[in-house]
């Protein structure tokens, strides 16, 4: 990094700004599955099995010892 000869370079921003720039690179991976874990794969599930349970059973007007599932 060409710098002006009055300028002082502190190490600390300099080891900041590295960290920085790689350190994006190299989650984004981790990034993407967490957000494909939390946006798709968790909602899907949850979709599948609430169509799969669909109108298999009925709670309404049920009295003890009767069984949920629909005949």
């Amino acid at each position: 990094m060409a710098a002006a000869s009055f300028l002082k370079i502190d190490p600390a921003i300099e080891r900041w700004n590295r960290m920085m720039c790689t350190s994006t690179s190299d989650s984004r991976r981790r990034t993407t599955l967490i957000s494909l874990t939390g946006f798709v794969f968790v909602p899907g599930a949850i979709y599948y099995l609430a169509s799969q349970t669909h109108l298999k059973y009925k709670w309404t007007g049920k009295r003890k010892g009767e069984t949920l599932t629909e005949k």
